[in-house]
């Protein structure tokens, strides 16, 4: 169990981490409610670290050397759309609700608001993930609207949503 004041890194995943992702997505509490599929191997994750794009950041959050988050941003590549990027994340079932993915979260934000200059976050979760939903809305993610049937969970069709982060919408407030 972690402690009361656990001392929390965030770093760009690289290849030591490789397993540390792994074990996370690979719990199941964890991937239900993610998009990822259970069961990968490390080589799956080993190929989503190798490409050299500037555009793809992957964060983790550690606690004493081990993997208990992760966050990854992807800055759109159409040029049209350039000014958007998508997240995704998933947290340790142990650590959710202790600051883990707000650290995540404000570690990538800022990276696409200050050095990538990314105008529109967007990403979607499950519609049920009510902690999710509320960590997403006090980083000013509003719901855009409802996929449904989106993904299969537990061998049924769930729903979810579609949020975005719009940075002018921020600074106006």
């Amino acid at each position: 169990m972690p402690a009361a004041d656990p001392i929390i890194t965030i770093e760009r995943f690289n290849e030591a981490h490789i397993e540390g992702i792994t074990v996370l997505y690979n719990d199941p509490a964890v991937a239900r409610q993610v998009l990822q599929m259970p069961f990968q191997s490390t080589e799956v994750w080993r190929k989503r670290l190798a490409p050299e794009n500037e555009r793809v950041v992957q964060l983790v959050a550690l606690h004493q050397g081990q993997v208990i988050g992760n966050v990854g941003l992807e800055q759109v590549s159409r040029i049209r759309r350039s000014h958007c990027a998508n997240i995704g994340m998933g947290v340790a079932v142990a650590w959710q609700g202790k600051g883990v993915g707000s650290r995540l979260l404000a570690a990538v934000l800022d990276l696409a608001d200050n050095w990538m200059n990314v105008q529109r976050v967007e990403l979607s979760v499950y519609a049920d993930n009510e902690a999710a939903i509320a960590l997403y809305r006090k980083f000013g993610f509003d719901t855009e609207g409802l996929f449904r049937e989106y993904a299969v969970r537990d061998g049924l069709l769930v729903d979810a949503l579609s949020m975005a982060r719009l940075r002018r919408l921020l600074k106006a407030s």
